[in-house]
């Protein structure tokens, strides 16, 4: 095999199927370099040194200067020297530039949407973790190990209640009352498949299941977080801050006013998680050698 052909076959094909050779990106007068620019704005909340952004996408400072002439004269973004350092120049992005950035981000979400939807589920997954493979390999080598989410599949609830009965018997001597509800909590969710307001989603890492949650119908206007675990191989790479956006993505989408939770106090690691998606602690209740606890957050 000649690796180096095959290396730019790839290359070649995967631009053409992500259509980098457009004149724009998703149908904007804007190119990938400059999409990228309002990317690396947008994901300051304040003003950004043009020699970081310089660093960032390893762009020529000539190139670049025209990139933001360009963007500014568009009303994009907005130059100015550094308060810190007259030597050195910010740059923000106007309203006008985040509105762009959101029209270019929603359509790349459609776009890549589009081009999965197209793929059978076990060919999506397969090649979203090769991508994240291509990324390690190539990339700089990552202290957190690709995972993926997916929805659940045949046999995952069976693998919900096992982990569960066997992850908080050994850490928190929880027994069979507690893999119990697991079974029962599965069970409602699986009864109700066909209800719009209530998802799930299973965390592999290296195909091998790592996590779950699910968001089910607490009332008309209520969501309910349930079942987040992260098997304890896979803690610390961020698989459960990310199972708790997903849950919070679908319910603001389904159009929840508000989620909750119950959990338990021994939970340290999950009530961090909670806490810094923006869930409120509203009560409590004394249970057998823990508190109850409910958590609630408007969407």
């Amino acid at each position: 095999m000649n690796m180096i052909a095959e290396v730019r076959a790839f290359n070649r094909f995967y631009t053409a199927v992500i259509g980098m050779l457009r004149s724009g990106m998703h149908d904007s007068p804007y190119s990938l370099t400059e999409a990228r620019v309002l990317f690396e704005l947008n994901r300051s909340a304040a003003e950004v040194e043009v020699g970081e952004i310089k660093r960032l996408l390893e762009l020529d400072g000539g190139y670049l200067s025209r990139v933001l002439a360009r963007l500014e004269g568009d009303g994009l973004i907005r130059r100015e020297r550094s308060a810190a350092d007259a030597r050195r120049q910010v740059v923000t992005l106007t309203a006008q530039g985040r509105d762009t950035y959101a029209h270019l981000d929603e359509r790349s979400d459609a776009e890549v949407s589009a081009l999965l939807d197209a793929l059978p589920e076990r060919d999506r997954t397969r090649l979203v973790a090769s991508m994240g493979t291509i990324r390690e390999i190539l990339g700089e080598k990552p202290d957190k190990a690709p995972y993926v989410i997916r929805p659940p599949r045949p046999g995952d609830l069976g693998w919900v209640v096992s982990r569960h009965g066997a992850v908080y018997a050994r850490e928190y001597g929880w027994g069979p009352d507690f893999e119990a509800l697991v079974a029962r909590i599965c069970a409602d969710f699986l009864d109700n498949q066909t209800d719009p307001g209530q998802a799930g989603w299973i965390a592999e890492v290296d195909g091998h299941r790592a996590g779950c949650v699910f968001c089910v119908r607490k009332d008309a206007t209520t969501a309910q977080l349930r079942l987040l675990l992260v098997e304890p191989s896979a803690r610390g790479l961020g698989i459960g801050s990310r199972l708790v956006e997903e849950c919070l993505r679908f319910a603001h989408d389904t159009g929840y006013q508000s989620i909750m939770l119950w959990t338990r106090d021994p939970l340290t690691s999950a009530r961090k998680i909670y806490e810094s998606a923006g869930f409120k602690l509203t009560g409590e209740e004394p249970g057998k050698g823990f508190m109850e606890q409910f958590w609630e957050r408007p969407l």
